[in-house]
């Protein structure tokens, strides 16, 4: 539903696509002259997606993309590469006309092959910021937009509705097996509620089915390979060796890790300060605002943060004072709807998805002057 949404809302942003007209009469000496705006198609876009979302992700590029006037080179990841050309035999159905959409598979050599082609002229990628970082170095001149990785904050704050907060924290830490960008990594917890929290929270924790991904009441399956498995698990063990507690959780089979809640985290921590990208939630104290603040912009990552208040002096502070893409009241920092403005800030990239965003992105402003 998501992605044919996301097509729905790009084929609206083609309708609109408009400039702007410029008073030009109204400068000195220009009597007779009108000037106005085009939004052009830069012409090919270069759009290079991850595993996590193999289809809304896809659609968030390749859809602004034809919807600007842009022919599109795809690049899915390898991992899941029949989504996109099950995608590229629809569109093809449906009337795209030929030469609009390339799908072309492989690993990094197919990636600077890519590079090296001077006909394209944007490169949208979703990855790790290592990769992200590269490609852009590599892109020159040529415009990028990035949307890379990053450590999710949210937000218990004292007067946090627990009831409407723990349910939604659940779902955003552990869906997909927490292999999202935007997955819930770092719970803040202000003190008086921590007691409360990791209680509850653990038994919601340890309800979750995990397993075989086939059986329909499966909530957490595996993890994209057992070796992601590997290094999560040696994340987990490492953590509880340094002092860190495991609220729930239990052994890894092959590349399932059962849903894992840590909480006595320290810096320094492999959980705490690097991106798991797994079933992870780790939870951390606060006793002032200030203190949770600092701790979500200690980080070289700004995607997103969700907080949990009735306070709107709390909830306009952090939305002014985080350094993150997006702040979302009473959500988790994994709330998204398609057509917002979405994007990370520092090492979490540049640039924004969202259709009337992307749209704006992956055109250029002509102007044109007439004189009469």
């Amino acid at each position: 539903r998501r992605s044919v949404q996301t097509f729905r809302l790009s084929a609206e942003e083609a309708r609109r696509l408009a400039g702007d007209v410029i008073p030009l009469a109204g400068a000195p000496q220009q009597d007779g002259r009108f000037g106005f705006t085009l939004r052009v198609p830069l012409g090919v876009v270069c759009a290079i997606t991850p595993f996590n979302a193999p289809l809304n992700t896809v659609a968030h590029k390749v859809a602004p993309a034809l919807a600007a006037g842009n022919a599109v080179v795809l690049k899915p990841s390898s991992h899941t590469p029949l989504t996109a050309n099950l995608l590229g035999e629809i569109l093809l159905a449906a009337g795209l006309p030929p030469g609009y959409l390339a799908v072309l598979h492989g690993g990094a050599q197919v990636v600077q092959w890519l590079l090296e082609e001077p006909l394209v002229r944007f490169y949208a990628f979703t990855g790790s910021t290592e990769v992200g970082r590269d490609i852009h170095a590599r892109a020159g001149l040529r415009r990028t937009q990035m949307e890379l990785g990053s450590i999710a904050f949210t937000v218990l704050a004292q007067d946090a509705d627990l009831d409407r907060a723990l349910p939604k924290i659940v779902g955003a830490g552990y869906r997909k097996a927490g292999q999202v960008c935007t997955s819930v990594q770092i719970l803040l917890v202000h003190d008086t509620l921590r007691a409360r929290v990791e209680e509850r929270l653990a038994a919601l924790v340890q309800a979750l089915p995990h397993g075989d991904p086939f059986q329909p009441d499966t909530v957490v399956g595996p993890v994209i390979s057992e070796a992601a498995a590997v290094r999560i698990e040696e994340w987990i063990a490492a953590a509880v060796a340094q002092g860190a507690r495991r609220l729930a959780g239990g052994e890894r089979k092959g590349a399932v890790i059962p849903p894992t809640l840590l909480t006595d985290i320290a810096p320094g921590m492999n959980v705490s300060c690097q991106e798991i990208f797994g079933p992870v939630v780790c939870i951390e104290g606060f006793a002032t605002m200030d203190e949770a603040v600092r701790r979500i912009n200690s980080t070289p990552f700004g995607l997103a943060t969700g907080i949990f208040t009735n306070r709107l002096d709390h909830a306009f502070r952090l939305a002014r004072q985080l350094e993150v893409g997006g702040v979302h009241i009473n959500e988790t920092s994994s709330s998204r709807v398609d057509m917002m403005p979405y994007g990370g800030s520092k090492d979490s990239g540049f640039g924004r998805e969202g259709p009337h965003y992307a749209v704006l992105e992956m055109t250029e402003e002509r102007m044109v002057t007439i004189t009469a």
